[in-house]
């Protein structure tokens, strides 16, 4: 079912082939963490120079861990604390260089140099937020900010 892909190397074709190989996985599938845990699974292999990356789901108005993979996490985020509550609170997504530059910058991995995190918003309901860190600091580009902000329309769809 799963095949291994050769991603274009130019970002926006890169993240087109991408997103289509999500669509192609999720097709026909409901349950929303069969495809969370696939969607994760799938940005995993796609990147290199990652640590962690997951979601962390809207659950009694904070968020709550997910599917991920990495290192265990930290299980529950307030709205408006860390990188991923401010994105949740902002419902924008939030690229941080330096993670040891932010404000409030919640650590659950120690090797964590930058963050993106890209919230999930159905019908402007914020279900949830993607969190992706690097060990590198300045790790995402703009061209990942979009690529990612599409993957999550495509997730979204079969959620």
């Amino acid at each position: 079912m799963f095949t291994t892909v050769t991603y274009s190397s130019d970002p926006k074709e890169k993240y087109s082939q991408l997103n289509k190989q999500l669509d192609a996985l999720l097709s026909g599938e409901k349950n929303r963490y069969a495809n969370l845990s696939n969607a994760s699974a799938l940005l995993n292999v796609f990147f290199d120079r990652i640590n962690w990356v997951g979601f962390y789901l809207m659950e009694d108005g904070e968020l709550v861990l997910g599917p991920f993979q990495g290192l265990p996490a930290c299980i529950r985020i307030p709205l408006g604390k860390g990188v991923c509550g401010t994105a949740a609170d902002r419902k924008e997504t939030i690229v941080v260089k330096d993670v040891h530059a932010f404000p409030g910058h919640i650590a659950c991995d120690a090797a964590s140099q930058s963050e993106i995190v890209v919230p999930l918003l159905k019908d402007g309901e914020l279900l949830g937020v993607l969190d992706i860190d690097s060990p590198e600091l300045d790790r995402f580009s703009d061209d990942d900010r979009q690529g990612l902000e599409a993957f999550v329309t495509v997730l979204v769809s079969h959620l």
